[in-house]
């Protein structure tokens, strides 16, 4: 299943400053909410949430409830919604939900609202999200050092943190490994056309990429359709995607939501949870959460070690890209 996608969406920085609170106990009565964008069968960000959740439900035994389809208007109201109903947590599933959720929380002191990628943190808004430049150099180190062009793509929805991230880093290591090779940047403004997902992929084969990261939603189908008809290489995301394109991908950077959702709301059963960033990376010894996929049998040896160097680097502090 494709667990795609993060909509990473503003600018801002994290305003830890706002200071941290631990949550009072409250485990007995959990109740957690998740307002989603989109379908619980999309096979994508949105399934991901939702199956989240349920893992939450029924490995943690707390009382769960979701949204599915909510609109970007209509998002404050559905959040508040479960806040008035008595949810302790209520979660927003990608970072455009960061606006409606700071505008909420200021009517809901003592509920507690997270944002799946969000971007500032307040007294009662805490965020989840991935240290997504770890993995983008990751990526970039393998299509640099597998390109027989020189010329590489990056294709995503919108010009977002979750984004820009990704593909400065992801640049930055291809430049690297290729001695100054060239990426090329397209933005088909959607997450979830295939149709455009494949036409910005052929175009940049066009142009002489040989390996495309694509990073939408169900739109990133589409890109990979395109490069398994053209025998060129591509990346995954949020998932092992070698599974699904055995012949395409090269590698994957799992960014796994379930297990961080998980994670997080497990803290607040055993009343530990504070309001703040939990951050995930290929940098954290448990790898539940954040890590690299499966290598394709194509990818070297040498390559291997030399991103598995890389990742040990990213472990112990040495290097941040």
């Amino acid at each position: 299943m494709k667990l795609n996608r993060r909509r990473f969406l503003g600018t801002t920085a994290l305003a830890l400053a706002a200071g941290v609170r631990i949550l009072p106990a409250r485990a007995a009565t959990l109740k957690v909410a998740i307002v989603m964008p989109g379908n619980i069968t999309d096979k994508s960000w949105s399934q991901a949430g939702y199956e989240g959740i349920e893992r939450i439900k029924n490995e943690l035994g707390v009382d769960t409830a979701y949204s599915e389809k909510v609109a970007q208007p209509d998002q404050a109201e559905a959040m508040a919604d479960y806040a008035r109903r008595g949810y302790n947590i209520v979660i927003g599933h990608g970072g455009e939900f960061q606006e409606a959720a700071n505008h909420v929380a200021a009517d809901f002191p003592e509920t507690t609202f997270i944002v799946h990628n969000g971007t500032e943190v307040s007294a009662n808004v805490a965020t989840l999200d991935f240290a997504y430049r770890q993995f983008g150099y990751a990526l970039g180190t393998i299509a640099g050092r597998m390109s027989k062009s020189g010329k590489a793509g990056f294709i995503g929805a919108q010009k977002i943190k979750f984004s820009t991230d990704l593909v400065e880093s992801y640049t930055n290591a291809f430049q690297k490994a290729t001695n100054g090779g060239e990426v090329l940047v397209a933005w088909t403004n959607d997450w979830d056309d295939i149709a455009k997902g494949k036409e910005a992929a052929l175009n940049q084969l066009s142009q002489g990429a040989d390996i495309v990261f694509p990073t939408m939603d169900n739109a990133a189908i589409g890109s990979l359709q395109a490069l398994k008809e053209k025998s060129a290489w591509g990346f995954g995301l949020y998932y092992d995607a070698i599974a699904d394109w055995p012949d395409t991908v090269l590698q994957s950077a799992i960014m796994d939501i379930k297990a961080a959702m998980f994670d997080v709301i497990k803290l607040a059963t055993e009343n530990k949870l504070e309001v703040k960033n939990y951050k995930f990376g290929i940098d954290k010894p448990d790898p539940a959460a954040g890590r690299l996929g499966t290598f394709h049998s194509a990818v070297p040896a040498e390559v291997v070690a030399e991103v598995e160097a890389l990742v040990a680097s990213m472990q112990d502090g040495s290097f941040q890209p």
